[in-house]
């Protein structure tokens, strides 16, 4: 038997073409997030300064926060993607890429289910 078929394997570096898939799919979700987020996040940030009512207040808030969640969830989808990408086969970064993934869809269930949420609390407290 020869010895280096005894030595383990130094951990693959990932290629120069998956790099850049990988920057390719960063920059996209980056993107993605910014058109996704900046138009609610200006919106609600200029009715903020002169709210006609409680109503409106709450209706603000809950347009920053869906934007705020969407725009973390894209950016856990997209760290996720890298990462899988990046992962080279090594079955630990696949899990972990797996997990930033089913963190980024809970993200968006609750970025979905926000507006409910608010519907729900505005029942409790009184507010039409």
């Amino acid at each position: 038997m020869r010895a280096h078929h005894l030595l383990p394997r130094p951990p693959r570096r990932p290629g120069r073409i998956r790099l850049c898939s990988a920057l390719c799919l960063w920059c996209a979700g980056v993107v993605t997030a910014t058109s996704l987020a900046m138009p609610d996040l200006a919106q609600a940030a200029t009715n903020l300064a002169a709210p006609a009512s409680l109503d409106q207040v709450i209706k603000n808030m809950r347009d920053v926060i869906v934007g705020l969640l969407v725009g973390l969830a894209t950016l856990f989808a997209t760290i996720g993607g890298v990462r899988y990408i990046l992962a080279g086969g090594d079955p630990s970064e696949v899990e972990a890429a797996k997990k930033t993934l089913k963190y980024a869809a809970v993200g968006y269930g609750i970025a979905v289910l926000a507006p409910v949420l608010v519907q729900l609390l505005q029942r409790i407290v009184g507010t039409p």
